[in-house]
C-alpha cells in the first residue's frame, strides 16, 4: 500500500506535534523537580533540542504550537548564556502554565452549548 503525500505530511506533522509536546512535559518535570542540578537540566534539554532538531520542520497552523516552538527557542538561546536555575524555574513554570490554558481554551464547548441549562426554561 502507498501512501499519499497528503497522509505523509499529515504523520510528519504529527511527529513533529508530538516532539513538542514531549519537550514541553519534560521541562515541566524539570522545572518542578526542585533536587534536578543545573548541569542535569542542560543535558536533558540539550538531549531533547537534539531530537526535536532531528525531525523536519514543519509549518504549525495552532497558535499554541507556534508558541511551543517559539518557547523552546528562547529557552535554548537562553541555556546557552550563563544562568542559575533557580532564578529562572518559577518564570519558566509560569510560563508553562500559560501554555497549557491556551491548549486548553480549545477543549471548552461551544457558547451555543454553553447555557443550554439556562435556556430550558424558556418553554
Amino acid at each position: 500500500m502507498r501512501y499519499t503525500p497528503k497522509q505523509i505530511e499529515k504523520y510528519k506533522r504529527q511527529k513533529y506535534i508530538n516532539s513538542l509536546e514531549k519537550v514541553t512535559k519534560n521541562l515541566f518535570k524539570m522545572f518542578r523537580d526542585k533536587n534536578i542540578t543545573q548541569n542535569q537540566f542542560l543535558e536533558k534539554f540539550e538531549e531533547l533540542k537534539k531530537n526535536l532538531d532531528k525531525q523536519i520542520d514543519i509549518t504549525l497552523n495552532s497558535e499554541y504550537h507556534e508558541k511551543i516552538k517559539s518557547y523552546i527557542d528562547r529557552l535554548y538561546s537562553e541555556s546557552q548564556e550563563d544562568f542559575i536555575l533557580d532564578d529562572i524555574r518559577e518564570i519558566n513554570m509560569t510560563y508553562l502554565n500559560r501554555l497549557q490554558k491556551l491548549k486548553n481554551q480549545t477543549s471548552y464547548k461551544k457558547d451555543k452549548h454553553r447555557y443550554k441549562s439556562r435556556d430550558e426554561d424558556w418553554g
